[in-house]
């Protein structure tokens, strides 16, 4: 194992991520680009990232060669490898094992690294036989690549002989986890950030307007989940609206009661959408980490609606920062109760002080992140 370092020194990361927005307004793997500008910001840590191309903080340093950053570009086109592989499972096949091949030189480029940060548990599959301790993230999707044959016993070769911490970024994730890797690695949960741009939103209500809901999802069928199911009898009349905001990843028709707005900026959610709505409302039966678009929105001091799943039920309270839901009228009785404009603020205030106290704000996650990543490397675990 690497020695123990003087923690005046600044620490050498790598950060790899198959997912970054390629600009600024670009909403696909935005909590990457959060991440590694608020680890940047930090005076103790020197970090290379190797990701597809887009704007980043000037102290970040690029690791991927030209040839790679153009495959990651086209892949984050494409949809990504997890896409692709529900899509066009021998393409998404090809595009993974070009991925490790990749990775394999990446890692071989950056032996010297103090540590390696590997976003998505496939991406620790090449780590290099060097003893580098290793931090990997895991996201709900993650959760479904377990399942595949052999996955968790490559894992666990990747681990062998290093310190390693998984950190999922929801609780629900650690007990199976740990069941999984315990013996070779610490199971600790990380919350990730949120901008504090979220938590300055002020909410206003037009009492001659209809109510605003907001949903803000892919539009896959499990990410919609039940949504238009149990929503219609509740928005069809045009006293409530329901505006939909995200990529249409999957043909689907859309109810003509549904306002579709097409995919939005974060910008264009924190100005525009988020201070005039009522709340958030996910009915996702889809296998989720922990929505980020949730957290932000309960910064917003917004109440969320949502289906009774283990990434909602960690986030969502019944009856205080929202409401779970099993069935259509639990949604019936949720809308009606947080129409209330008091109800309404009152359970507002809750989630966004949940957020603030629970979650904070990227370099918050940041400070989470370097804490490890010393243990990693002075004591061997975290």
């Amino acid at each position: 194992m690497p020695a123990a370092i003087d923690h005046a020194s600044s620490l050498d990361v790598l950060m790899v991520s198959t997912s970054y927005p390629s600009t600024l307004t670009d909403w696909r793997g935005l909590f990457i680009r959060h991440l590694s500008d608020a680890l940047a910001r930090r005076r103790d840590l020197a970090l290379q990232l190797w990701a597809p191309p887009g704007d980043s903080h000037p102290a970040v340093h690029a690791a991927a060669t030209p040839a790679e950053s153009a495959w990651l570009a086209a892949l984050m086109q494409q949809g990504g490898i997890a896409h692709l592989l529900r899509n066009s499972p021998l393409q998404g096949l090809a595009r993974a094992l070009r991925l490790l091949q990749f990775l394999r030189s990446t890692y071989a480029r950056s032996r010297q690294v103090d540590v390696y940060h590997v976003n998505w548990l496939q991406n620790a599959l090449p780590l290099p036989a060097n003893g580098r301790p290793a931090l990997i993230t895991v996201l709900g999707t993650d959760m479904q690549l377990l399942k595949l044959p052999l996955m968790a016993t490559l894992l666990r070769r990747a681990m062998r002989g290093r310190a390693v911490a998984i950190c999922p970024n929801a609780e629900w994730m650690v007990p199976e986890l740990a069941e999984r890797f315990g013996d070779l690695a610490t199971v600790r949960f990380v919350p990730f950030g949120i901008d504090p741009g979220w938590y300055a939103i002020e909410r206003t209500f037009a009492a001659d307007a209809p109510a605003r809901w907001l949903a803000v999802t892919r539009l896959t069928r499990g990410k919609l989940g039940s949504l238009f199911e149990w929503s219609e009898a509740h928005f069809r009349d045009g006293a409530r609206e329901l505006h939909l905001f995200g990529p249409m990843q999957e043909e689907i028709a859309l109810p003509d009661w549904v306002h579709y707005h097409g995919p939005a900026t974060p910008a264009q959610l924190m100005g525009e959408w988020f201070p005039r709505a009522r709340g958030l409302i996910t009915l996702s039966q889809h296998a989720e980490g922990r929505p980020q678009v949730m957290l932000e929105a309960m910064a917003a001091g917004l109440p969320i609606i949502a289906s009774r799943l283990p990434a909602h039920e960690n986030i969502v309270f019944h009856d205080e920062t929202g409401a779970l839901c099993d069935r259509p009228q639990d949604v019936a009785t949720a809308l009606e109760r947080l129409d209330a404009p008091d109800a309404n603020l009152r359970a507002g205030a809750a989630a966004r002080a949940w957020a603030a106290r629970e979650i904070g704000t990227w370099d918050d996650c940041a400070a989470r992140y370097t804490a490890l990543y010393r243990q990693l490397l002075d004591n061997g675990q975290a």
